[in-house]
């Protein structure tokens, strides 16, 4: 008897220290922390050491955007055909339906240049902002797998646009000489060509600000990707891509060039084809590009702890 009562003291004793035990790893999973030990991510911001980090990943960023090109033209019959194709035809559509049909004035300006002159600058930019968009949705795998600076994504993205950028240039200089010969166009080269490095590089970093808080913002509103490109459009009509700015009353003009786009593309058309540079609107594009490189760079290392998690 008393053998029996000693076994289910055990007994009993195992099952106490069994629950105890089970009640114990319920309290350690419990108890575990609710943010991750180790993070791996960059450590400070994109001064100093950012900077420096940066610069040891820049032939990722080659790469990174050499793949892009790849990609694009990849299983293309023209392949990069269509870089000179696109702006050729949409020139050659607004010059039959603005310059022939509705007579869009060109102020003595053959109408071919007044539009390429303004969608050199606006190609670029919209597909290069497009294309910022979608590179931190398109590279998930990427994101989630290892790190590196997420900047260079959408840095990579309009990087490989250059190539289209510089495509379109030479194309530019072969029209350029075509209609000097043809319709005796006043070319002469003065000192404002000088400055088209300048507005094409304010261009460039202007699609970067906004590419990156764009970006950052895409990736946790997708709303961002679907209501894009409806902006775009009515952006372009804002902007003096397929008319002059000079169609624009005086008493308007100041309102106009507060768009930044407004007083690149006047710019550009301004050095190529003749006339005063509008020192206003180059100074309105040029504080709203230092202002959405900070704005974005800010968003952007702000939102992207979190991009693994969110994509």
């Amino acid at each position: 008897m008393d053998i029996l009562q000693s076994e289910g003291a055990l007994s009993q004793a195992g099952i106490a220290q069994t629950s105890s035990s089970v009640k114990g790893s319920a309290a350690g999973a419990a108890g575990l922390p609710d943010k991750p030990l180790i993070v791996i991510g960059a450590a400070g911001t994109w001064g100093g050491s950012g900077l420096k980090e940066l610069w040891y990943y820049r032939e990722l960023l080659y790469f990174l955007a050499l793949r892009d090109v790849k990609v694009r033209y990849k299983q293309t019959l023209l392949g990069v055909i269509w870089v000179v194709m696109q702006p050729l035809l949409m020139t050659l559509i607004f010059t039959v339906f603005l310059g022939v049909l509705a007579r869009v004035p060109a102020n003595g300006k053959p109408y071919p240049l007044v539009v390429y002159t303004g969608l050199l600058p606006w190609t670029f930019f919209s597909s290069a902002l497009l294309g910022c968009t979608y590179s931190l949705v398109g590279n998930a795998n990427l994101i989630t797998k290892v790190y590196f600076p997420r900047i260079l994504i959408p840095a990579a993205s309009i990087a490989a646009r250059l190539l289209d950028l510089a495509i379109s240039c030479v194309i530019m200089l072969g029209l350029l000489s075509y209609y000097r010969f043809v319709a005796h166009f006043p070319l002469t080269v003065t000192w404002q060509f000088a400055l088209m490095p300048v507005v094409l590089g304010l261009l460039i970093l202007f699609t970067l600000g906004l590419g990156l808080l764009i970006s950052a913002l895409n990736v946790k509103y997708r709303d961002v990707s679907v209501a894009l490109p409806v902006l775009i459009q009515l952006w372009m009509f804002v902007s003096p891509v397929i008319y002059l700015s000079d169609l624009v009353p005086v008493r308007f003009r100041i309102y106009y060039f507060l768009n930044p786009l407004a007083g690149l593309i006047d710019g550009v058309r301004s050095i190529l084809l003749g006339g005063a540079l509008n020192t206003f609107a180059l100074a309105v594009s040029g504080l709203a590009t230092l202002i959405l490189l900070v704005l974005g760079a800010v968003v952007f290392r702000r939102a992207e702890r979190n991009f693994a998690d969110v994509i």
